[in-house]
């Protein structure tokens, strides 16, 4: 037999998903369970994949496939597709196999034509219901079949309802709607050039045709792009004999979840209205009325109604959406799936279901979905006051939170209005390191350049605070300090809201709600620690974010960036003084200043973690971005140095790099001035000795990270430095303190020679953001400039500085592991690009048996759950 590319409700069921996409599958089980479900058939994913395959055409075997289960449904229903005595009329809806509400598109009560909906107005007595069937149909046809627009239809809507002198759709007569039905008709042929067609086979096709169409649209790519949904899966559509809401007041529709999808709370949750169809109450057209309303006017269906629900929710053991319609009081279900829901709803519902006896504590675990754990840890709008707010402007929404303040344009000055106790939304063109000071005192960030992972959004997330990145209608003259959005001008002191999961921007100031971490959250992450084999670490260059990741359930520091501490104003003098020296002994000189501030600072990191692991990352970036920009900064460096100024600028200038994420930066520093590793190898030593003498129970090991090896012997030149430091400083000490030393694989090389690396080195913990520009090939604070392109061409379908790429850069990791410990069995491996709390990402470490991964501070609850439910599947 050929292919098999339809088939009938009966003939599947839930799990076959893949095939039927969610709401075939769950037609399918439903009609098994025996509920009252209008019969009908399902097109699988595959003829979708097969359409755009063969060109976006829908080919004659299928075609024929599809006029034959039409065949087949009349023979269930008793009804005949284009008959006009006795007509089948369908809804077709897609379906893909992750649910995707409200991105793809439904055609209601199709087969009708002139000739047929005359003879239903006779036979049935009701001509208002069967014109309203007819004038929706033309409606939703033109729209979603023939992309002709909503607009020109409400229009006409609206017209007629004004010279009528009425409100509601509801209100108009079978004369109305039959006038309406032939302005529309008018309309279509306005704007496609022929009428509208009137063969129900032509008009099917053209339906199916448009769902497989709408998986392709732009707000469903952006979905599946949010949502990690491969293209590849294409849709499945759902033609269903139709079930009639609108033939009067013993009719009616609804949707209904059988818990509260906000809070979480037992019991029926869902809006009802009576003669309407089930477009009605998810457009939000007329204003529905409570669930339980529904109970006084259908008090039989509603009865069944309560039993389906029960039936339903034990059946699937979660909370069920649903869809229904009541046609002369009789029940009929259009739909049913897992509820989506906040997260604080997840993990109510969750914890109620294991004790309920529904679920395992491992299921439930399985059940949430770590990306909504963000939510919970941020200032939120009050959903009422963010309900009734319009966005003025959007961006991405790259770190989540809520944000509201006074507009300031410079990170100088969010400290100083900080310090003032003002709050403050840092808008700025886009945002670099030396920012981080206002980035840290403003309660949010706004930035015009710059994607998911720009220097703004990663630094964002890592401090927990909100920021909409990349918005690029946003007009900027930061020198006048002013901008405009939306046709509006902005100044400084203006006042703004932003939204970092949404990426929305308002106008004013939304109140906000401080976030709490309730107990069924702890109760989730306690069954996730006791199920996880994978250790949770986090990056944190301050005692504060140290604090914050342990209360949150950070097991260690993997990556603590030294040179975060460098840019406070008490330093960066002394380091500036570093940079211009021209003498060893100078150099020492100015190091010597900042080693007691380095020293002081690993200190109160030990002290943070309690003697948990901490590994500290030697300095990184290049040294260009501690030079002074300011003409008074550079005055007084010059002053400082003995030194004139053109002298100075000539040192800045000789600083300058082509490249600088491929220049004098990482060990490089190291090799060309060693006194640089010996200064900080002194400060982690002396730190860990003082904590030491202080907690004798803690069994402290620093781990000394050398960044940006690419070459054994590099790492065997800076390590000899370091042991030297280290141990005079231990002997003199008399204690017999362990540390050690490893490196960051974030050079190719390094990865595609890490057995030889790891005789050097006593651990590897992978920087994947540099990992990832190095494999690809470009530097992420440019990628935003192509990424799209890519997208809409589908040669990429994520950003991969947000999700691993498990087929190149995973590769590499892969290899680097198996290599290293072949040299090294019990050496150790992590993670601290900013991968490590991406969920799908730390699912890939588990595989590849990395013992931790580390993230920013309010990641670390997503990355325990992720990394519980990788063990959990594996196990299964």
């Amino acid at each position: 037999m050929s292919h098999k590319y339809v088939y009938l409700f009966k003939e599947g069921n839930k799990d076959m998903r893949n095939l039927l996409g969610g709401k075939g599958a769950n037609l399918a089980e439903m009609t098994g369970l025996g509920l009252p479900v209008p019969q009908g058939f399902t097109i699988t994913t595959e003829a979708c994949t097969k359409y755009y395959e063969d060109g976006r055409k829908i080919n004659d075997e299928i075609q024929a496939e599809i006029m034959e289960y039409i065949i087949k449904m009349e023979e269930i229903t008793g009804k005949k597709f284009g008959d006009k005595e006795n007509p089948l009329l369908v809804s077709v809806r897609s379906g893909a196999r992750a649910s995707m509400p409200g991105m793809m598109d439904t055609i209601l009560n199709l087969g009708l034509n002139e000739d047929v909906v005359a003879v239903m107005a006779e036979k049935s007595n009701n001509p208002r219901w069967a014109w309203d069937c007819y004038r929706r149909f033309i409606q939703m046809y033109s729209d979603v079949v023939m992309e002709v627009g909503k607009k020109y239809f409400e229009v006409l809507i609206d017209e007629m309802k004004n010279k009528k002198g009425v409100t509601q759709d509801v209100e108009l007569t079978a004369e109305d709607l039959q006038e309406l039905a032939e302005q529309f008709k008018a309309e279509y042929k306005k704007q496609i050039g022929v009428d509208f067609p009137t063969d129900p086979k032509e008009q099917l096709m053209g339906a199916i045709e448009a769902v497989f169409r709408s998986w392709d649209n732009p707000r469903a790519n952006v979905y599946r792009r949010d949502n990690d949904i491969p293209y590849s899966w294409g849709t499945a559509v759902n033609v269903q004999a139709m079930a009639f809401g609108n033939m009067g007041d013993d009719c009616g529709t609804g949707v209904a979840f059988t818990r509260d999808p906000s809070t979480g709370a037992k019991g029926l949750f869902g809006e009802f209205l009576t003669n309407a169809q089930g477009e009605d109450v998810v457009a939000g057209v007329r204003t529905p009325m409570h669930i339980s309303e529904m109970e006084q006017k259908f008090p039989e269906a509603f009865a069944q109604f309560k039993t389906v629900c029960k039936t339903l929710e034990d059946h699937y053991r979660d909370m069920q959406d649903m869809e229904f319609t009541v046609e002369h009081g009789k029940l009929y279900m259009l739909q049913t799936r897992n509820g989506k829901r906040t997260a604080q709803a997840a993990l109510k519902i969750a914890c109620d279901l294991v004790d309920e006896g529904m679920r395992t504590e491992e299921e439930a675990v399985a059940m949430i979905d770590p990306r909504n754990l963000d939510t919970l840890l941020h200032p939120q709008f009050d959903a009422t006051a963010l309900k009734a707010a319009t966005p003025m402007g959007k961006g991405l929404g790259a770190s989540p939170g809520a944000a509201c303040g006074k507009i300031v344009f410079t990170a100088d000055d969010a400290t100083a209005w900080a310090e003032k106790g003002e709050k403050v939304v840092l808008v700025r063109l886009e945002t670099s390191p030396e920012d981080i000071t206002g980035m840290k005192a403003a309660e949010g960030i706004l930035t015009v350049r710059g994607g998911m992972t720009s220097h703004a959004a990663v630094v964002a997330r890592g401090m927990g605070t909100c920021c909409v990145s990349g918005c690029s209608d946003i007009n900027m003259d930061e020198d006048n300090k002013v901008f405009t959005l939306a046709g509006k001008e902005f100044h400084e002191g203006d006042p703004i809201s932003i939204d970092g999961s949404t990426g929305n921007i308002y106008d004013g100031i939304i109140p906000t709600v401080p976030a709490s971490i309730a107990g069924e959250f702890g109760r989730i992450m306690t069954w996730a620690d006791k199920y996880r084999t994978l250790k949770v670490r986090t990056n944190a260059d301050t005692p504060e974010d140290a604090k914050r990741a342990k209360e949150l359930g950070a097991e260690g520091i993997g990556l603590c960036r030294t040179e975060h501490m460098f840019f406070e104003e008490s330093r960066i003098a002394a380091f500036r003084e570093m940079i211009c020296a021209d003498t060893v002994e100078e150099r020492e000189k100015a190091l010597d200043k900042i080693m007691p501030y380095q020293q002081g600072d690993f200190e109160a990191l030990y002290e943070a973690l309690e003697g948990n692991p901490v590994t500290i990352r030697f300095l990184d970036p290049p040294l260009h971005e501690f030079v002074p920009t300011e003409e008074a900064d550079i005055e007084a460096l010059a002053k400082a140095q003995g030194k004139t100024v053109d002298q100075i600028k000539a040192i800045i200038n000789g600083l300058h790099e082509f490249n600088p994420m491929m220049g004098h930066r990482g060990c490089r520093l190291a090799v060309t001035y060693p006194e640089i590793a010996k200064m900080q190898t002194k400060a982690v030593i002396k730190a860990a000795l003082n904590v030491s003498k202080a907690h004798p129970d803690w069994n402290l090991v620093p781990e000394i990270m050398i960044p940006l090896v690419g070459d054994v012997k590099e790492l065997k030149f800076v390590k000899k430095v370091v042991v030297e430091t280290a141990d005079a400083e231990i002997a003199a000490a008399g204690t017999d303190l362990k540390y050690e030393v490893g490196t960051m694989i974030e050079i190719p090389r390094a990865a595609l020679t890490a057995d030889e690396i790891a005789k050097e080195a006593e651990f590897f913990c992978f920087g994947t953001n540099d990992l990832t520009q190095m494999t690809f090939g470009f530097s992420r604070d440019d990628a935003g400039k192509f990424l799209d392109s890519y997208y809409d061409n589908k040669i990429y379908e994520n950003d991969p500085f947000a999700k691993l790429d498990q087929t190149g850069v995973g590769k590499l990791m892969e290899m680097a592991v198996e290599l290293g410990k072949k040299v090294r069995p019990d050496m150790h491996c992590g993670i601290c690009g900013e991968h490590g709390g991406d969920p799908t990402s730390v699912e890939f470490c588990h595989k590849i048996g990395l013992d931790y991964v580390s993230c920013s501070p309010f990641r670390v609850p997503i990355a325990r759950l992720a990394a519980a439910q990788a063990a959990i599947a594996e196990k299964n």
